[in-house]
């Protein structure tokens, strides 16, 4: 279908945790670069973005996996962009397996920012059009994070390698601080669907209060500074 992108890839070791399993980090980053692959391919790169001060930030992630690939796993990644709202971007996702049936489904909420002043930029202004595809088989980006008792504290400071050109840590680097942090990951445990909304930037330096608490499989995580950064939902089954 036209205004669909599409990215070939084989998993390699690079891609995987020690289950052999795609690294939750790495999946966000893989759906990351298509998002900016095909907006570049729609015409609207860095030259009608980064060179004129405007960076493209993820507010909202939604993601269910009903499978997820593993190494040495041909997979194929399916993007496109959902109608403008205003300054909101809605984009979704789709990974087919080696087999060819859908094994994650995800959306997200991108929008532009003002590099200077760390503020919403309309996109009106400038010229950012980008026009939106509908094929029946979009995940909702509103679903709501549960959120639970959170008793378990750390604290957690931004270095430098987890900063990207956008002057803050990358949106995928917030799946390894929590799964760093929770013990669902590192027992093996299934993940199955992720929820996350980025509510503030975390800098360079910047230290975080990060809390968690459980139920049931469900994880509830948050961060935040003076105040609130990120919240996260998280759901784990067996093994």
């Amino acid at each position: 279908m036209s205004g669909i992108f599409e990215r070939e890839l084989l998993l390699g070791s690079e891609h995987v945790d020690c289950f052999r399993r795609l690294r939750t980090s790495t999946l966000f980053r893989l759906l990351q670069e298509a998002s900016i692959r095909h907006t570049e391919a729609l015409g609207m790169g860095r030259d009608k973005t980064l060179d004129r001060g405007l960076l493209w930030v993820v507010a909202r992630q939604y993601v269910v996996i009903d499978r997820m690939p593993v190494y040495d796993e041909h997979i194929t990644i399916r993007t496109w962009p959902g109608e403008t709202m205003h300054v909101l971007f809605p984009r979704y996702y789709e990974i087919a397996g080696a087999d060819g049936g859908t094994i994650v489904r995800g959306s997200a909420v991108w929008s532009l920012m003002d590099r200077e002043t760390r503020s919403a930029a309309f996109p009106d202004e400038y010229g950012v059009e980008i026009a939106g595809v509908e094929t029946g088989r979009e995940l909702p980006y509103l679903a709501k994070i549960t959120a639970l008792d959170a008793p378990n504290h750390r604290s957690f400071t931004v270095p430098y390698s987890y900063v990207d050109l956008n002057g803050h840590m990358n949106n995928t680097r917030y799946f390894d601080l929590v799964e760093d942090s929770i013990p669902a990951a590192k027992c093996g445990k299934l993940l199955r669907e992720v929820h996350v909304e980025y509510n503030a930037e975390a800098r360079l330096d910047t230290t975080l209060d990060v809390a968690w608490g459980e139920q049931d499989g469900l994880y509830y995580v948050n961060g935040s500074e003076e105040r609130p950064c990120f919240r996260m939902n998280l759901r784990y089954e067996g093994k």
